[in-house]
């Protein structure tokens, strides 16, 4: 057997639910350790972590198989390691390393002419990043706010979206609809390495990430502030800078002294994700002092709100024109009821409904998505541009469907079935109505498909499901495997498929026998290796690297009786 096939059978032999439990165990008492504000001993475990070489193995795991930007070249062009390489950027790991600049790509903002930026590290700073991120995540998922959700284990924009409902679904409210102007780039690096109060060592390795500088082409420019998008560890960071924002707010209006009396007064509610927050309360002084408040304190980090994107409207009644607001693709509004269809909380009569569907921009944008798809393919067979257009419904259905959404998904479809319509009238300029039906169409039904194989999915065939909003201050640190593996099959991005496997298999892998964890890529094995299949007894959920090593050359896995066994 020759040396690269010897690496690669170890490799694929490495006892990867071990190498997990060692890291989750040091991950938990460092989390559990911040929770006590027990400083020497969280920065002990934390050096502990960085010697161990479970959590290099998993970091290297993380950015060379499970990572979606895998495949995708620092400035040293290398991407897609195989397992040879994968051992020996392993053993060359070390904290001492000086990184190297990131690479600067731009990708379009949707909806806009504008560019954002991205920076991409190379493979060896990836890796190291994701092993820092392995150490300091746990520390600050301790401290961050009930309220932040953007970029953390187990916390999505529905959760956001969710908190926000929760919040007005009984009362109207004046809310601060704001925006951080480039917050990933030109977050003060002091002020942030200050904040983060670690031992010497790491603040050494994340100074240079935040140095290190940007090539953009063959020009390298210097980084003095910001934390390049990108990065493995930059949404940690920009979390941790923008930590204390919620706590900032609210503690200026917990008491409230009139005419020599102390009343309460009711506290602003504040969700954040990632760099866009709102603030909701019955009070627009307090909203707009609010405002006041955030600019004051964002001034520290170095950043300031973005004066095209921050607005102050009302939940129910029209400001400067328009009632609700919209965040994360999401239109929130309340809309006055009759008598009829009374709005209740708790039995009460209200006089509104809360109503949250997709925002009109984000309709917009999808319906051009599918007509530039659609005119691409004007000369493409009806299967190849049914298989397009596909995953581009499913996943923006899916995204949507924990709202009220069913009117808009009924509309979409509606407008591209016109769009199909013109698609088809145009390949055959000379034949009739009935013809071009016959041919495109499955009559009665109308459906947009071949007699044989699969037909366009409809987007009002999409179930709307509630999300659950995560519980409280609940991260995968503390250690409730049943709850963070009971709510994998209810997350929005789930499809029905993968969510009847996760309960079916109880939340774990169908291969190694792990479970199911909210940062974990899930994927979908077929047992016969035959993907037009999809009976319920040829599936079975995997890890994406459990997947690999399934697929991989002169493995001989078959998954078919431990699958059977937990039907």
């Amino acid at each position: 057997m020759s040396g690269l096939a010897t690496v690669t059978q170890e490799w694929r032999d490495i006892d990867w639910p071990k190498v997990e439990r060692d890291v989750h165990c040091l991950q938990r008492r460092i989390y559990r350790a911040s929770l006590k504000e027990d400083v020497n001993t969280v920065h002990r475990l934390q050096r502990l972590l960085m010697s161990s070489r479970s959590a290099k193995l998993l970091a290297v795991r993380r950015v060379t198989q499970d990572n979606q930007g895998k495949k995708t070249p620092g400035i040293d062009g290398i991407a897609c390691l195989n397992p040879e390489e994968r051992f020996l950027l392993v053993d060359s790991m070390n904290l001492d390393t000086k990184p190297r600049p990131v690479r600067r790509v731009w990708i379009p903002k949707p909806g806009t002419d504008e560019q954002r930026p991205l920076g991409i590290p190379i493979m060896y700073d990836r890796a190291m990043q994701a092993f820092a991120k392995l150490a300091l995540e746990p520390e600050w998922e301790a401290k961050f706010e009930p309220n932040s959700y953007g970029f953390r284990p187990g916390r999505s924009c529905h959760d956001a979206i969710e908190a926000i409902f929760t919040s007005i679904k009984g009362v109207e409210k004046y809310v601060l609809d704001a925006d951080i102007a480039k917050c990933f780039d030109l977050i003060n690096h002091d002020a942030l390495l200050d904040k983060l109060q670690t031992f010497p060592l790491m603040r050494r390795i994340i100074k240079a990430w935040l140095k290190a500088g940007i090539m953009d082409g063959d020009t390298l420019f210097p980084t003095r502030e910001g934390t390049p998008q990108g990065g493995v560890i930059s949404p940690l960071l920009a979390n941790i800078a923008l930590h204390g924002l919620e706590t900032e707010i609210q503690s200026r209006f917990q008491r409230n002294k009139r005419a020599g009396t102390t009343m309460m007064m009711w506290t602003p509610a504040v969700i954040r994700y990632a760099d866009d927050f709102v603030v909701l309360h019955r009070d627009e002084g307090v909203v707009r002092e609010c405002q006041r408040i955030a600019q004051d304190w964002l001034k520290g980090m170095g950043l300031e709100l973005k004066s095209s994107k921050t607005r102050i409207g009302h939940t129910l009644k029209e400001m400067d024109g328009t009632a609700g607001f919209d965040f994360l693709g999401f239109t929130v509004r309340q809309f006055p009821v009759g008598k009829y269809h009374t709005g209740k909380q708790g039995g009460k009569a209200l006089g509104f409904k809360t109503i949250i569907k997709p925002s009109k921009k984000k309709v917009k944008l999808h319906l051009e998505k599918l007509a530039d798809t659609i005119g691409n393919m004007r000369s493409a067979p009806q299967k190849a541009l049914i298989k397009t257009l596909n995953p581009i419904i499913k996943g923006w259905c899916l995204y949507y469907r924990t709202v009220c959404s069913a009117g808009t998904f009924s509309r979409v479809y509606h407008e591209l079935h016109h769009l199909l319509w013109r698609w088809a009238q145009r390949r055959h300029p000379t034949k009739g109505k009935k013809w071009i039906a016959r041919k495109y169409f499955r009559r009665p039904s109308w459906d947009f498909g071949p007699k044989e194989g699969v037909p366009l999915r409809k987007h009002w065939e999409v179930k709307i499901i509630r999300h659950v909003k995560v519980r409280g201050t609940k991260t995968p640190f503390d250690g409730d495997w049943k709850y963070w593996a009971s709510r994998q099959a209810y997350y929005p991005g789930v499809t029905p498929w993968l969510a009847m496997l996760l309960k079916r298999q109880q939340g774990k892998c169908a291969l190694c026998g792990g479970l199911f964890m909210p940062d974990d890529l899930i994927e979908v094995h077929h047992m016969d290796r035959d993907r037009t299949n999809n009976e319920k007894g040829n599936l079975g959920a995997l890890h994406r690297h459990c997947h690999d090593k399934v697929h991989g050359p002169g493995t001989g896995i078959d998954l078919q009786e431990s699958v059977t066994d937990k039907d």
